[in-house]
């Protein structure tokens, strides 16, 4: 039990710390990796004791290494996406070479998504290594102007740097709900030698909110200064407005099936792929879409 209260402390010392506005990416980036190892080490000890607890250190520490140098290319793979060029997707990489010029950033690589559902991300651990993808839904159902909008959002959070620790998070968050899984065949004993079910459910139920609640607090706020940045960079905030309400209504109609597979990669999309019969919806980890919309539409005006 005092395992499980520790633990707990630790999660919402997290939650703090990554929901402050002040705290560069930078520091929660090495904050959230820092907390996976002392998860993954809590968990070991719980499970083998001291031998358990070297080895769940070290599978940390080579998960932290691993997510930071390839999860872009994971999460990427998770959706099936399909580097494009000015051949076969000009549209998209004209747009996106644009708005990068716009935003002096470096052109990033451009991915195509065989989904039917409109959304877009962005992804990779810097400018200079980043990544730009988007639905084949997006392209058919957005005009020139809206698509705009929707790639200056995603090059905003490129230039804010926001890519490595939702990237990150999507990938390790996945590692977190595996290691629950791990504990619930392989849970550990109480001081009696007799396995404990309680202990083993807690940690079970604990990992997956704590990996939800860490994303929840690093999407919600930036996804509103990556509107404020998109503005910046496509000068037009009623294309981004006009563009989310056409998300909003066709994200309700369909689930993007990738997301489905990982919901841990939703927080990263701009706006929440799952349809609200998904149980993942529980966890909001975008702000709702229609005060999104109120805030650019007052831009607008202003």
């Amino acid at each position: 039990m005092t395992k499980l209260l520790f633990l707990t402390l630790i999660g919402y010392l997290i939650y703090r710390t990554l929901s402050g506005r002040s705290v560069s990416p930078g520091l929660k980036t090495t904050l959230l990796m820092a907390a996976i190892v002392a998860l993954f080490g809590i968990v070991g000890g719980y499970l083998g004791g001291g031998p358990g607890l070297i080895l769940a250190l070290i599978l940390g520490g080579g998960m932290n290494l691993v997510a930071f140098w390839f999860a872009d290319r994971l999460v990427l793979s998770w959706f099936d996406a399909k580097e494009a060029d000015e051949r076969n997707a000009p549209r998209l990489y004209r747009t996106v070479r644009d708005l990068a010029e716009r935003a002096g950033l470096p052109m990033p690589k451009v991915y195509v998504i065989d989904d039917d559902q409109p959304n877009a991300f962005a992804t990779g651990r810097s400018p200079g290594h980043a990544a730009v993808a988007a639905t084949r839904g997006l392209l058919e159902r957005l005009d020139d102007r809206e698509l705009r909008g929707v790639l200056a959002h995603e090059l905003a959070h490129i230039r804010h740097r926001d890519t490595l620790i939702s990237t990150v998070a999507a990938t390790l968050a996945g590692a977190i709900s595996a290691l629950s899984h791990f504990v619930l065949f392989f849970g550990g004993r109480d001081e009696g030698g007799e396995r404990s079910l309680f202990a083993d459910l807690m940690v079970m139920l604990l990992a997956p909110l704590a990996a939800s609640l860490i994303q929840l607090a690093i999407s919600r706020s930036r996804e509103y200064e990556a509107d404020w940045g998109g503005v910046e960079i496509c000068g037009d905030p009623e294309a981004l407005a006009k563009a989310l309400e056409k998300l909003e209504a066709e994200t309700r109609k369909t689930t993007l099936s990738a997301a489905a597979r990982h919901p841990e990669a939703a927080q990263m999309m701009i706006v929440n792929p799952l349809s609200g019969e998904d149980i993942e919806a529980l966890f909001a980890t975008h702000p709702p879409t229609r005060r999104r919309i109120q805030r650019l539409r007052e831009m607008a005006e202003g």
